[in-house]
């Protein structure tokens, strides 16, 4: 099986992966490329890829960290030769599956970016009431935040679903699972402004219940819409960090712990069907707890200083 000629196997696995996958283009292409850098360490070893064992695919990853790929693309290279393997067990052409105890990489967890309450405050206030949509913009960035909404939760709550003078609103999260999540009175007072504006909006049917509407079409907002919100506002206030509707659900979720709530009870508020989703936000709150004391531990401030 060189790589300089095409191959019969490889050639059928590309349709598989088109025809009975329905994969994009690009995607097809990915997946290629991945198994490109394999062909190429079987014929280096004087192997086929049919006789490939998991010492072989061990090996294989252990020169891919040594080259330095990151552990994140070694999964993406892993994923793509599993596929390939997987063909090859359904079509018959090998009895086992030598990637089959292979474990992926360790990639580590992802601190996602916070925001400061000072720079959510800083975000709200640099929307321009005196456009048509800017108190419906207040009121997104604030349900976001007070919430700790997905983008999807956000776009699809209705009014049916608001109890504001309970203080609570309900939301259908994954799986259309549905929660009660309490709402602040700040958010309870932005949407009551908006409210007076909304009225003015003619919703399209089927629309009539969606609580956030566009001003011009009378249907529900997209995912898209709200992104580009969040976008033009984080420019407006002058801050440089990557934010996006998310960052907001995740700065709601660490401003809590760090004021004392429960990981239970977050995990309630988020929606989160396993705990161990939720503990990423202690790892913020170490790593956060980590830097403040890098930076103001008397030996620090001394080294900094003998070394500036």
């Amino acid at each position: 099986m060189e790589t300089g000629k095409k191959n019969p196997i490889i050639e059928r696995y590309k349709q598989y992966l088109r025809l009975e996958k329905s994969l994009s283009a690009h995607t097809l292409d990915a997946y290629c490329k991945d198994l490109d850098k394999l062909r190429k360490y079987v014929k280096e070893e004087k192997k086929e890829l049919l006789d490939v064992t998991a010492n072989d695919l061990h090996h294989f990853i252990s020169i891919l960290h040594d080259l330095g790929i990151h552990p994140r693309s070694q999964a993406r290279i892993l994923s793509g030769i599993r596929s390939f393997y997987r063909f090859l067990i359904l079509e018959d052409y090998i009895q086992v599956d030598p990637t089959e105890l292979i474990e992926n990489p360790r990639i580590g967890k992802h601190l996602p970016d916070i925001l400061t309450v000072q720079e959510i405050d800083a975000i709200i206030n640099s929307i321009d009431l005196s456009k048509t949509e800017g108190q419906r913009d207040r009121a997104i960035l604030e349900v976001l935040y007070s919430c700790g909404l997905r983008v999807s939760e956000l776009c699809n709550l209705c009014l049916s679903d608001l109890y504001l003078p309970e203080g609570f609103i309900r939301v259908k999260g994954k799986g259309n699972k549905q929660r009660l999540v309490p709402i602040s009175q700040r958010a309870i007072h932005e949407l009551q402004c908006y409210f007076e504006q909304r009225a003015s909006i003619i919703p399209k049917h089927n629309h009539e219940d969606y609580v956030f509407l566009s001003f011009r079409r009378g249907t529900k907002l997209s995912r898209i819409m709200v992104f580009h919100i969040v976008k033009v506002q984080v420019e407006a206030a002058g801050i440089s960090k990557v934010v996006s509707p998310h960052t907001f659900r995740h700065s709601f979720a660490t401003h809590l712990l760090e004021g004392g709530a429960n990981l239970r009870v977050i995990q309630a508020m988020l929606g989160h069907e396993s705990i161990t989703t939720t503990e990423i936000y202690s790892h913020v709150e170490n790593h956060r707890l980590r830097q403040e004391i890098i930076e103001c531990h008397p030996r620090n401030i001394k080294y900094k200083r003998e070394h500036s």
